[in-house]
């Protein structure tokens, strides 16, 4: 058992940034939260805001201005939540638009927090592309990107109110990239432990145009990023034992999968899948380990293939 409540960094102020301090000191679970962001008077905006928010509902974590180097000494976890200044045109893969955007933000975290023994959980897109440079830049050994834990969250959202049952009924995953490239692992899901005919086609349209309708309404998804956040530090700072879907090292690629937490130790583990799932998987794995060397800065040069 900790001696003292977990000390959470969060980097970068915008609009998810935001929503993860605010969700951290509702929920926790944390005693103090650090806010760092690349605009100093931005992270003591966020920190009065969470001041006045901690005030008002009672809360004991405490909000304050850090930079990286503090963070690195003083948190169990932080929180990458960076974002670029550009704009995204993209109509199909939108998550990917960011990668080249992003990327010299999150390799540069990476430098500052090499070595670096707590927890550390990506946010920014493409996320497991960039959860994996952030690993191999610093060399930390707890790194998971936040992706596939929303897409799940979203699935059985979407499910339960297909099959008109409560959300807490259904167990199921969503794999693979955060992106267009996401498995719908249907062939495990079940509601109340029995297996369900899942409606692939409609389950799959609704994860797509799900993000479109929250980001041509408010301009971006803020308020699930943050819930997945919270609800994988509870898990991986070991305040309670369970599963949820975090990207991670699969073989040569990054990639969101189930992982089991228990007193804070990981354990990813690939669900069953049928021939069709497993078909998209490894799409998915190809697709990744064709774009993790654009990010890296190394232009991607198509290997001659031996058939047809």
């Amino acid at each position: 058992m900790r001696d003292r409540a977990p000390t959470v960094g969060v980097i970068g102020a915008g609009a998810v940034g935001q929503a993860v301090g605010g969700a951290l000191v509702a929920y926790g679970p944390c005693g103090r939260l650090l806010v760092a962001s690349r605009t100093p008077g931005q992270a003591a905006a966020l920190v009065d805001d969470l001041d006045d928010m901690r005030t008002a509902l009672g809360s004991p974590v405490r909000p304050a201005v850090a930079d990286v180097g503090r963070m690195r000494r003083e948190a169990d976890a932080v929180v990458i939540a960076v974002r670029a200044a550009f704009t995204n045109t993209r109509s199909s893969d939108v998550r990917m638009g960011g990668a080249q955007a992003n990327a010299p933000a999150v390799r540069g975290l990476g430098a500052h927090l090499a070595g670096y023994r707590g927890t550390v959980l990506v946010v920014t897109n493409p996320v497991d592309l960039l959860a994996r440079l952030f690993a191999e830049e610093s060399g930390c050994r707890r790194v998971f990107g936040i992706g596939s834990s929303l897409d799940s969250a979203r699935y059985r959202h979407s499910l339960a109110r297909l099959l008109d049952v409560p959300v807490d009924a259904v167990a199921g995953h969503v794999i693979g990239e955060h992106g267009d490239g996401a498995v719908v692992c249907a062939s495990s899901t079940t509601v109340n432990g029995q297996p369900v005919p899942v409606p692939r086609q409609q389950v799959r349209d609704e994860l797509r145009a799900r993000p479109g309708r929250i980001n041509a309404g408010i301009g971006r998804t803020r308020c699930g990023p943050a819930g997945a956040v919270v609800s994988a530090l509870r898990l991986a700072l070991g305040v309670e034992d369970g599963t949820t879907e975090l990207s991670v090292a699969h073989g040569d690629v990054w990639l969101g999968i189930p992982v089991r937490f228990t007193r804070g130790e990981p354990l990813p583990s690939v669900p069953p899948l049928d021939a069709v799932e497993a078909r998209q998987l490894e799409a998915a794995c190809s697709k990744l380990r064709a774009a993790y060397p654009v990010v890296r800065g190394i232009p991607f040069q198509p290997l001659p293939s031996g058939r047809n």
